[in-house]
């Protein structure tokens, strides 16, 4: 029996299942998501004078999780179209949709009772090779299927999503007794390749793996914290980035998941399992019970262990709670040697290492709880998952640590810090010392990982879908750019500076690449494994060409930006493009510049010039022209003002599409943009897009003509723009910034349309974006976002 799911069915239309349902759309299914019918009316419905059998009233609960969907922030869904896969219905009424689905995902309420009572009637209906899982966090996934059919129970397995399922990685897949390995594994690579996750495969064990580890790491840090009389903000000084933790830390995590969910966990976990040799360390702290029953549960009721608060100055402030006296206190300023050594280090091993060499209050901290989380770690193997890896994986993916406990202990070097917890009485896992007595130093090595029941390391998995640039051959590089060596033929150009901006090292391996790529390979991918593709141009940099007054190198810069880009769009050899994350200014242009692009659904991508003042300069006037006003000038008396406003709204406002799909309607990417849902597999996808390409005899494109609407056009944009000031809508200094926008894409000074080259309005670009690197205020945006992060309106 071969798995193959085309329709999908959620039940549950709550918060996780209405993302849940949400989600599946996102990848393309037909989605049926049902929720219980009310059994009372409201005081609206009753005034209108309906009745429980109402069409209305009885999906009255799934419309509303439904409209939930549609209007959550941040976005579960791809696009607002994306709504339209989504049918409705109620449990009552259309029950026998269920027949027709190839999966069934439960995401109801957590009561054991309740879901065995849903999964008999599942059983009934169900078609005899469908799939059927629940989303519990928690609820034992065996007693969940007790008394099922065993055709259900060999299809049923637990599938616990992370909230919000659309941007959290992790997907735990925790099999029941009788679940047939072969939907185990069809359920993990559906999970990897079409829903885009991270999977791990746990244990049938309370809290699976990552809410495991992290309610452990949770409570003991937070009671650590309460006894040894640390702040909250002091704590979360020490517990972020500097140890490779986000920036949430340690109780801004807790605010942002919720007190309330924070403290429902742990209890849960901590009745659960009484035979864990760290019973105590599980127990929620008595303050976390207290600030539950007062309702400060973080940032959905407006003060958990961080309230906002205006002081007298105006200016808002984020004041931390006292855990002893559960009042709010202005925040602190610390500092620590530690922290200090170690925000000097390059590396994350090198910064955790320094952290726990130090003697201070902050040292001392991450030591401990360091050091009893790796000795927790080392106890759930094998009892929550069968190998490290899975654990690592978890609680990045989970929790967006930078890397999990045993690569952690690697960092800090297993033997030395064994030593250090065996002299504090830190127990570690028998298997852990028994490693290090048959001289094993490390829990990975040489690609491949310690496995405690074979007492052998095994291969780390490998799949031809993913590709680590970092294993492949270097052709040519710079400290801002690589040349790789994809195989088949098949090349990759790599950036690496910070955010990927783009600077004159990358564009000179640029050049390299194509004069290598044009000799000695078929084609050739522009992609990274960075945080960002790119955040566009090196903004310092030209802040401070500006600034000395370099127009001339300004110039230049742009021209070699230009150039490379149009090199690129009309390359003999398919060039693809493979964004993700920020794909922003100079970013976006060079994701446009691709002979195809291969996108992270995930994608950010918008021309965001104009927030500094600028306007873009690599291309990407030009390529919205192209990919926007041309295409609906090919068909007779077509009015040109339309598709031009929505251009000059879209460059002239910085519209960031907020996905791949998004971008696509935007007119960022091409309609044949190929979106891909796991980012593990991109440059992989791009690659075997590159070979397709060539398969297919690739050409590269005649050059474009532009069209080039001229004054009369230009004349309309700049009443829009005149509106706009006059309603305050906009600064001056933006109108002057708009002004320029609208000559550019009008032709500048053509007084009647006209077709031109492409160089034409690359040309208008240029000067453009040289005349405003000449403006003060320009400057003084550049210099604000630089110091702040944020834009500036003056």
């Amino acid at each position: 029996m071969s798995y193959v799911i085309r329709r999908v069915a959620v039940i549950g239309s709550g918060t996780m299942g209405g993302a849940l349902a949400a989600h599946a759309a996102n990848a393309g299914f037909d989605v049926t998501l049902l929720d219980i019918a009310p059994n009372q009316l409201t005081p609206d419905e009753e005034i209108k004078k309906l009745t429980l059998e109402h069409p209305a009233v009885r999906n009255r609960i799934v419309n509303a999780g439904m409209h939930a969907v549609v209007k959550s922030k941040p976005a579960a869904l791809f696009t607002p179209q994306m709504a339209e896969r989504i049918r409705v219905g109620n449990l009552q009424d259309h029950f026998d949709l269920l027949a027709d689905a190839d999966w069934i995902l439960e995401a109801i309420v957590e009561n054991l009772a309740v879901k065995q009572e849903l999964m008999a009637r599942i059983d009934a209906a169900r078609k005899p090779h469908g799939i059927v899982t629940t989303n519990t966090s928690g609820i034992p996934i065996h007693a969940i299927a007790e008394g099922r059919s065993e055709s259900f129970r060999k299809h049923f397995l637990g599938t616990h999503f992370f909230n919000p399922p659309r941007y959290m990685k992790l997907l735990e897949v925790i099999p029941g007794p009788a679940t047939l390995p072969k939907v185990v594994a069809y359920v993990k690579s559906f999970g990897e390749d079409v829903l885009g996750k991270g999977v791990v495969i746990c244990n049938d064990r309370p809290n699976f793996i990552a809410n495991r580890l992290g309610s452990y790491l949770g409570m003991y840090a937070m009671r650590y914290a309460y006894e040894h009389d640390y702040r909250v903000d002091e704590v979360d000084e020490f517990t972020g980035p500097v140890i490779g933790h986000p920036k949430t830390a340690t109780f801004r995590l807790g605010d942002l998941v919720g007190v309330d969910i924070l403290y429902h966990v742990a209890d849960n976990l901590y009745h659960a399992v009484p035979e864990d040799e760290a019973h105590a360390d599980l127990q929620p702290p008595e303050f976390l019970k207290t600030m539950v029953e007062r309702k400060m549960l973080g940032n959905k009721s407006g003060g958990g262990f961080y309230k906002e608060v205006r002081e007298n100055s105006g200016k808002k402030k984020y004041y931390a709670l006292n855990l002893k006296t559960f009042e709010y206190e202005k925040p602190g300023k610390f500092f620590f040697d530690s922290v200090g050594s170690a925000e000097m280090c390059d590396t994350l091993p090198e910064k955790l290492r320094a952290m726990v060499a130090g003697d201070d209050r902050a040292a001392k901290f991450v030591w401990d709880t360091t050091a009893h989380y790796l000795a927790y770690a080392s106890h759930r193997i094998p009892e929550i998952a069968d190998d490290i890896v899975s654990l690592d994986n978890a609680m990045k993916w989970g929790f967006a640590h930078q890397v999990g406990p045993f690569e952690t202990w690697d960092m800090l070097g297993v033997a030395d810090t064994v030593a250090r917890m065996e002299r504090e009485d830190i127990a570690v896992a028998p298997w852990v010392k028994e490693m290090l007595a048959a001289g094993h130093a490390s829990f990975y090595q040489n690609g491949a990982y310690y496995d405690p029941a074979s007492k052998t390391y095994k291969s780390m998995r490998e799949t031809s879908n993913v590709i680590l640039l970092k294993n492949t051959r270097v052709i040519a590089e710079n400290d801002s750019a690589t040349l790789r060596d994809l195989g088949d033929g098949v090349a990759c150009l790599e950036f690496h500076t910070k955010m990927n901006a783009l600077d004159d090292s990358i564009i000179q391996v640029a050049r390299a690449a194509l004069d290598e790529v044009d000799k000695n390979f078929v084609g050739m991918v522009i992609g990274n494994q960075g945080e960002h593709f790119s955040a566009g141009a090196n903004v310092m940099a030209v802040g401070l060409a500006a600034e000395n007054g370099e127009w001339d190198k300004i110039n230049e810069v742009t021209q070699a930006l230009q150039d490379f880009l149009m090199t690129v769009r009309y390359s003999r050899k398919p060039i693809v493009t493979a964004p993700f994350g920020y794909t922003l200014g100079g970013g976006c242009e060079v994701a446009m510049a691709g002979s195809r692009i291969v996108a992270h659904a995930e994608t950010y991508a918008g021309l965001v010039e104009v927030g500094m003042g600028l306007v873009p300069a690599g291309g990407g006037v030009k390529e919205m022209l192209r990919r926007v006003v041309v295409p609906a000038l090919q068909t007779p008396t077509t009015e040109v003002l339309p598709f031009l406003q929505r251009v000059f709204e879209t460059v002239g406002t910085a519209k960031v599409a907020t996905s791949a799909d998004e971008a696509k309607q935007m007119g960022f990417f091409g309609p044949d943009t190929r979106v891909v849902m796991n980012r593990d597999q991109l440059i992989a996808a791009a690659k075997q897009t590159v070979l397709d390409m060539v398969a297919e005899k690739y050409q590269a494109p005649a050059r474009a003509k532009i069209y080039a609407a001229g004054e009369r056009a230009l004349a309309a944009l700049r009443i829009a723009i005149y509106s706009m000031l006059s309603a305050k809508y906009i600064s001056e200094y933006d109108a002057q910034v708009g002004d320029k926008l609208a000559y550019v894409l009008c032709g500048g000074k053509l007084t009647a349309p006209a077709w031109v080259d492409e160089q034409y309005i690359l040309d208008l670009e240029r000067e453009a974006f040289v005349s405003l690197c000449g403006e003060e205020k320009t400057r003084e945006r550049i210099w604000h976002f630089l110091n702040t992060g944020k834009p500036l309106r003056n």
